[in-house]
């Protein structure tokens, strides 16, 4: 049985892109071959259905296809975290069980548009919850470049006090870094639960982040093997490496960051890396262009030949 996500995780739970064929089929194939890959690299867990996942683009029935087939795959090696979010609390409620019964470690809520107050979120978080059941860990995604929801320090704070199953808090607020320490130094000051705490935004900020509290990174770089190695040089007690390394894959980092073209640029990656076998992002939906194409692949050899040095 897998155990439940706890306040305890950390490392590297890494965003899982969902794979189609080139004409916009759901891929199971290279979703197996995604998971395989993603596991061989070291991840600490997996988050499937997230935004970076397109989940508002699959039917119901696909969205539960790919997550029987990666618990499948994953088959209880790493614990597994699905996205869930959506505008009715039915569908969230359902969608959680099934994962949870089909052996989901927890699940990843973000809040739903148009939440403007504090009182506004924090009752759409505990109505949520109380759907849920207390038996179904919790992951509040604090993401408000894609929400338009900005949830305070006193509102995550105010959760983290009132729900026990509340465990994981993926931080991807911009900026960012000063909530972040806030959040750590208000709950030690308020006596609260120390919750895990997983950065994304690609993991553009992970060594200053990692500096101020967080446990690891929720992200989906198309280099994970990254990702686990800078999270593992920080818990060694190495920072000083940890940064070094993340620094020869910053170019490539920050060109995937792209707001509005940087899924299609993450799907590529993996497609030249032979992970998956379409780059094809579901439309509505951006495309390469020649020129995309061309800055990537002088990127990606940049990357190469610098790792190439790292090593003599």
């Amino acid at each position: 049985m897998t155990p439940k996500l706890d306040e305890q995780a950390h490392g590297v739970y890494i965003i899982s892109a969902t794979p189609f064929t080139d004409d916009g089929a759901l891929d199971l194939e290279s979703a197996d071959s995604l998971t395989d890959f993603y596991l061989e690299q070291g991840v600490s867990g997996m988050t499937i259905l997230g935004m970076m996942g397109e989940a508002p683009k699959l039917t119901e029935d696909e969205s539960l296809q790919f997550m029987r087939r990666v618990l499948a795959r994953v088959n209880g090696r790493v614990p597994v975290v699905v996205g869930v979010s959506h505008a009715s609390h039915q569908h969230v409620q359902r969608l959680s069980h099934t994962a949870m019964e089909l052996g989901a470690a927890g699940v990843m809520l973000a809040p739903v548009a148009n939440l403007k107050t504090d009182d506004q979120i924090s009752q759409y978080y505990l109505s949520v919850a109380e759907k849920l059941g207390a038996d179904v860990p919790l992951c509040l995604q604090d993401f408000p470049q894609s929400t338009g929801v900005h949830t305070s320090v006193a509102v995550i704070l105010r959760l983290i006090e009132a729900l026990p199953q509340l465990v994981m808090l993926k931080h991807e607020d911009l900026p960012g870094l000063r909530k972040l320490t806030q959040v750590r130094k208000q709950s030690v000051a308020r006596d609260l639960r120390r919750i895990s705490i997983l950065v994304g935004n690609g993991g553009l900020f992970l060594p200053q982040e990692m500096r101020r509290g967080a446990d690891g990174a929720m992200t989906g770089f198309a280099y994970p093997e990254m990702l686990v190695q800078v999270c593992a040089l920080f818990e060694a007690g190495k920072p000083e490496e940890a940064e070094n390394l993340f620094d020869i894959y910053l170019p490539l980092l920050r060109h995937e960051f792209q707001f509005g073209i940087g899924l299609a640029l993450r799907k590529e990656t993996l497609r030249r890396r032979g992970i998956i076998r379409s780059a094809a992002v579901r439309q509505p939906g951006p495309l390469l262009d020649g020129d995309d194409m061309r800055e990537l692949g002088e990127l990606i050899a940049r990357l190469e030949m610098k790792l190439q040095q790292s090593t003599r």
